[in-house]
């Protein structure tokens, strides 16, 4: 089973690398982008008996720093 995990600075958090896209964005003349946050997407084959709770386990201890991040998971068709 594909599983596909999102993370995401938690609202309130600095991001520096979105301030920066930002400016660049506005630098290049698009207008109209109020913010902009950075995250990044993990995608993990597993087993198709691989458990929710195994799943935010991973989350929880490697994947995502959960002081100030969040994180999504979705599991994938096919």
């Amino acid at each position: 089973m594909k599983v596909r995990i999102l993370v995401s600075l938690k609202p309130g958090v600095l991001d520096p690398q979105g301030r920066a896209v930002h400016h660049a964005l506005e630098g290049l003349g698009f207008a109209g982008v109020d913010d902009v946050r950075i995250g990044r997407t993990v995608t993990l084959e597993v087993a198709d008996d691989t458990s929710d709770a195994a799943l935010e386990e991973m989350c929880e201890k490697l994947l995502a720093n959960t002081v100030i991040e969040n994180y999504r998971i979705e599991k994938l068709e096919g």
